[in-house]
Formats: C-alpha cells, structure tokens, sequence
C-alpha cells in the first residue's frame, strides 16, 4: 500500500526533486572537467568571491560554454523526441529514426561546401529547412510511421543515404568544411557563448509551443476518433508538434551537430516512469521531464567519458558517439517491447515467376553489362587508357606509366567486382534464413562488427597483412553475427526484433569504429570516412586472395545449397518433413554469409545496401528460386560496387570517392522506394 501512494501521491514530487538535485551535481562535476587544473576548491572560491582570475577564464572561455550547451541541447532533443513520438504514437520515433538530425546536418555542410559562412540564426533555418524536409520524406515513405519497424527502416535509409551525401561534400570541399567532420558526431565543444546564448531562447520558445499544444496531444493519444469527437484536429495537431520538434532538433544541431539517440532514449525513460507515476503521462509533465532527462543524459555521456578516457581524450571524443553507444543499447532493449503488426515482406512483393528463357536471357544480358563495367572500370580514372594499352600491359609490353597505372588499377576493379559479388551472396543467404526481406549483413551489425575489429587491428599495427585483417574481421563478424541472433532468438526469431537489434548494434559498432578512429588518429578524415564508407584504394593483388578463396569456397557450398535456402526460406515445418535439419543448416549457412562479409569488410571497409538491393533486384529479374537468385545476385552486386567504384574514381579525379558512399546515393532510394510499393500494395 506505501508503493500505491509513493505512486499516485508522492512520485511525480519526488522525480522533480531527484532530477532538481542530481542536475546541479552533474553541473558541479562537469565544470570541474577539463585539461586545465580547475577543480572543485577553485569552483568553490570562484563561487565564494575568492578565486583566481585564471581560473575564471577557464571556466568563462570553456566549461561554461560547453555546460550550457549540453543544457540547451539536452533540452531541445527530449522535448523534440516526446512530441514526435506523441504526434506519431510511434515509441521509436525521434529526431534521428525521422533523419532529421542527418537532414539538419547535411543542410548545413551544403551550405559550409558552398563557402558561406553564415551567423547562428540563419544557420538554425538552415538547418530546420532540411531537417523538415528529410522528416516530411521519412513519414511519407513509411505511410506516415504508424510502424515502428517501418519508421526505423525509413528513417535508416533516408539517414545512410543522407550521411552518403554529407561524406560526400566533406571529402569534395575538405577546406571548406574543415573541422564538420567531428562536429558532424555530435560535439559540445564551443568557442565562446554566441550560438548557445542565441538558440536558448529558440529552445525555450520550442518547448513552450509544445506545452501549449499538450491538452490536444493528450487527446491525441485516445485515437483520431475521440479526439474529433472533441473539437482536436487530429492532423493539424501532428503538424504542429512535428515542426516544433523538428525546430528544436535543428537548435540542438546549429549548437553541437547531430547528437544522437537522445531524443529517442530521453522521452522513452519519462514514458517508462509515466507507467509507474500518476500525472507524468500528461503532456505539460512529460515534455518538461523528457528535456531534463536529456540534460542528463547528454551531460552524464559527457561525465562519464572524460572520466574514463581522462580529460584530453574527453575533449576529442564527440560526445555524440557516446550518446549514441547508450541508445543503441537502449533501441535494443526496446526492440523486446515492440509489437509491429505491418508487414515489411518487400522481397517476396517483387518475386515474379519467371521461364527458364527469360532466366537465361536475363542472365545472359547481366553478364555483358558487368563485362562491360568492368572494361570501362580499367579503362577509366585519373589517366584515361585504351584497350591496346590493357593488351600491351597482359603481354608484358606496357611501358612504365601504363604499366604502374594497371598494376594499382586492376586489383582495385576486382576488388570492387568480387566484394560485390560477396555482398550479394551474403545479403541472399541471410534473408532466406532469417525470412526477412530486409536482413542484410550491413543493417544486421555483420559488416560493423567486421570494420571494428579490422579498424582496430590496422590502428594497432598499421602495416599487418591482408590475412591478418581478414581474419580479425572474422571473429568481429562472427561476434556480431552471434550477437544479434542470439539476442533476436529469445522468444523466437521475429522478424521485427532481428531488424530492430540489427540496427541498433550496427549503429553502436560504427560508432566505436569512429571513436576508434578519433582516439588514435582525430585529425585523419579522409581515413575515418574511407573505413566507414567502403573503399578499394591501396588493393593489391595479393590482398585479393582472402576474397577470392571465400567465393571459391562458397560457390560449390551455394550450389549445392541453393534448393535448401529455398525450403528454409518457406517456413520451419517443410524443412522438418523433408529431412532438412534447421540448427545445423543456418548454422552453415550464416558461417558462410559471415565468411563473405568479413572478407570483403577486410578488402573493402564497410559498405552498406549492396547485400540489401541486389538480392532484391535479383528477385525481380528471375523470380524466387535461388539456384537463379544467387548468380543473378551475384552480377548484380559485383557490377554495382564495380560501377560505383568507376564513378568515384573518374568524376572527380584525381580527387576520389569511396564506393560505399557511391552505392549509398543508389541503394538508400532503391530501399526507400522497396518500402513506398510495399505500403501502396498493402493499403
């Protein structure tokens, strides 16, 4: 009985006090953080009337800068991601699962790339223009995000192709956007107080506007119906909340970048203590809680890592990888509480039943098309060749600018046409053993649990063999792999939850990936970029060995196989009456999927969507047996990486870029458009 009262008495009390105490305390141990010796005696006296004047301008020319803007955007990005999850009834909606972080920060780079150097506030509008836009786009491929599942997947692959775009005008205008790229993770470090002070007050209006309109999103949450019956207008109400999120979330990144996840796990923690704490549901409540438990997240991330990496280090790591790191934790966690009804089944809308002709010509005109990319891809880059010279350099009479210019060219176009083919496969294989038509090993964490083990290996010994690279993404692969389908089995393996975990631990491994990066080597972009965006610069031959013997293994074991990919990707009990044992063959074939990933991870970086569209288009080509999906796969994906490669090398030579980012502009509206026809099928 105490417990009853405490909740409908005393609790929402005592949550204010709590939160009253603990963010003072908070305050105290941050402003006593930092490379210069200003700790709490100095606070104290500074306080009291009897410090120092040097302290005080450490605290007035840093630590207070950096304090007030974990504030402002601890508030902006809760109240942002309890108003969006309200106007969508979505538990999974935020400022990044909408991309309008990534939309806000690909605005404002565009405009850095163009060499504008404009003030804070028409930085803001900037940066709310394409966060607005990349929101409206996000909700209209995902029929408005009355799905979580589908909302994460929109917002994932409106975000990937967004970033794609972003790394692209980094690596275009390095100058230009010099230093965006670290700001691009989400970072509270600040020079002065001019953005802070000048989006305080765009914040505080924002969270206003939303208690305002917390009467009509308490109605709102009884259902379009009841809140008619009332006189609350139920889609005039989801606009003006969103865009008042969507202008907070464009203050929070105009003063730090895109700090991420907060918006999601901030109001989600307030919603779980609504469940225990009378009063705390209602909007006027939940709004304010939701922006001081974001205060607290934001500035407890950027406690806890100066903390432990000590006080140069903190100043390197953004504070948005680690924000992101708890998220992805916490996106996990939910991923055990969704119930998703909508059905995401987009490969199997696209498998058309196809002649043993029309598979042979289908394959017979891929075969050409990939021959002919690969012959533009040699023939092609920063020194234009002719045929004759390819001949010339095959017979050993090539001089020596051909002959270096095909020796460092040829094993990048195989590297880009069998890490292809790879992904292709792998993609195949674990769609029809998960049945899920949007598994693959880039969205599941495979590929990023890949990339960081390699990216740690060649931090740690900068000149270790291909062999060595390839074998630690091997294990990182396979730990992934075993980390998210272990989680996604408790209960049964959904398809939902696979999807969900998959993206929270791929979002958690790139994000080690940068903070990898930024501890050992903060000031390499072009290296931290090429990592996470897939890249075939420095292949040589003896580097394609790994590869080439894991699709000589895999080939034979595939066609073989490929009747019992068909059957496990039907259901369990047709397997089961023709003898087929179900452990044991997934088991052997993600070991496969996993081999393929981690090789070409260990050739390539990490390239996402390859092992995602191909098997997809492959579908639609031939039809759903994978006797004819996993070669047409196969051409597919290797002619894509191998086209993508062709075009970063040649449009901007000498200058480059990254394959990944290349096939990212392609696949990110290829699965955008996947999701629109599915939910146009299914209406």
């Amino acid at each position: 009985m105490t417990l009853t009262r405490s909740r409908v008495g005393w609790g929402l009390p005592a949550l204010i006090l709590g939160v009253a105490v603990l963010l003072p305390v908070m305050a105290a141990v941050h402003l006593t953080q930092g490379t210069a010796a200003v700790g709490l005696a100095e606070l104290w006296a500074l306080l009291t009337g009897a410090g120092v004047d040097q302290s005080a301008d450490v605290l007035i020319a840093s630590r207070i800068p950096r304090l007030l803007a974990g504030l402002v955007v601890g508030v902006a990005l809760g109240a942002a991601g309890a108003a969006m999850q309200s106007a969508s009834r979505n538990p999974l909606a935020s400022p990044d699962t909408l991309a309008v972080n990534a939309g806000a920060h690909l605005a404002v780079v565009a405009v850095a790339a163009f060499g504008l150097s404009i003030p804070v506030l028409p930085s803001a509008l900037v940066a709310f223009v394409g966060g607005l836009a990349a929101a409206a786009l996000v909700l209209a491929v995902s029929g408005g995000g009355s799905g979580p599942v589908r909302l994460v997947l929109a917002g994932s692959a409106i975000a990937l192709g967004t970033h794609a775009v972003t790394s692209t005008l980094l690596l275009l205008f390095a100058q230009e956007t010099s230093g965006l790229y670290a700001w691009g993770q989400g970072n509270l470090a600040q020079i002065g107080l001019t953005s802070v002070t000048q989006m305080a007050p765009v914040v505080a209006v924002g969270v206003v506007l939303l208690l305002l309109l917390g009467r009509r999103l308490d109605i709102l949450g009884l259902g379009d119906d009841a809140a008619r019956s009332v006189g609350v207008d139920p889609r005039g109400t989801r606009v003006a909340a969103v865009v008042v999120a969507v202008l907070l979330s464009a203050a929070a990144v105009t003063v730090a970048g895109p700090v991420g996840f907060v918006g999601l796990a901030a109001p989600a923690i307030t919603r779980l203590l609504a469940a225990r704490i009378r009063g705390l549901a209602k909007h006027r409540a939940l709004v304010p809680m939701s922006a001081a438990i974001g205060v607290v997240i934001v500035l407890g991330a950027d406690v806890v890592v100066r903390a432990l990496l000590g006080a140069q280090a903190g100043v390197e790591v953004p504070t948005g990888v680690v924000t992101t790191l708890l998220g992805a934790v916490f996106l996990v966690a939910i991923a055990f509480r969704v119930r998703d009804s909508g059905s995401v089944e987009t490969g199997a809308s696209l498998a058309r039943v196809r002649s043993r002709a029309g598979f042979l010509t289908a394959v017979g005109v891929l075969v050409v098309v990939t021959v002919a990319v690969l012959v533009a891809a040699v023939l092609l880059g920063d020194a234009k060749l002719l045929l004759g010279d390819v001949a010339n350099w095959i017979a050993g009479r090539a001089g020596d600018t051909t002959q270096f210019i095909l020796n460092t060219r040829v094993p990048r176009v195989l590297a880009a046409l069998l890490g292809g083919a790879a992904l292709a496969f792998a993609g195949a294989i674990v769609q029809a053993v998960s049945r899920n038509a949007l598994a693959e090993p880039g969205i599941l964490g495979v590929a990023g649990g890949g990339g960081l083990a390699a990216i740690a290996v060649l931090t740690a010994v900068p000149l270790a063999s291909a062999w060595a690279v390839t074998g630690s993404a091997l294990l990182g692969s396979a730990a992934a792999a075993t980390l998210v389908f272990g989680l996604a089995a408790r209960g049964g393996l959904q398809q939902n939850r696979l999807v969900l975990i998959g993206i929270g631990v791929s979002a958690a491994l790139l994000n080690a990936i940068s903070m990898v990066i930024v501890l050992t080597d903060p000031f390499n972009e072009t290296k931290a970029l090429t990592w996470l965006s897939g890249s075939t610069y420095g292949r040589t031959f003896p580097s394609l060995l790994p590869l080439v013997l894991s699709i000589a293994i895999a080939v034979p074991l595939l066609v073989v196989l490929a009747r019992r990919l068909d059957l496990l990707s039907l259901d369990d009990d047709t397997p089961r009456l023709l003898g087929v044992r179900l452990p044991s063959s997934r088991l052997a074939l993600l070991s496969l999927a996993v081999l393929l990933t981690a090789t070409t991870v260990g050739s390539l970086g990490v390239i996402s969507f390859v092992g995602l569209v191909a098997p997809h288009a492959a579908r639609a080509l031939v039809g759903g047996r994978h006797s004819r999906v996993l070669p047409t796969a196969a051409l597919l994906g290797g002619a894509l990486v191998c086209f993508a490669d062709t075009i970063g090398r040649t449009v901007i030579a000498p200058g480059q870029l990254p394959a990944g980012l290349v096939t990212a502009l392609v696949g990110a509206p290829y699965f955008a458009w996947l999701l629109w026809r599915s939910r146009t099928a299914s209406v």
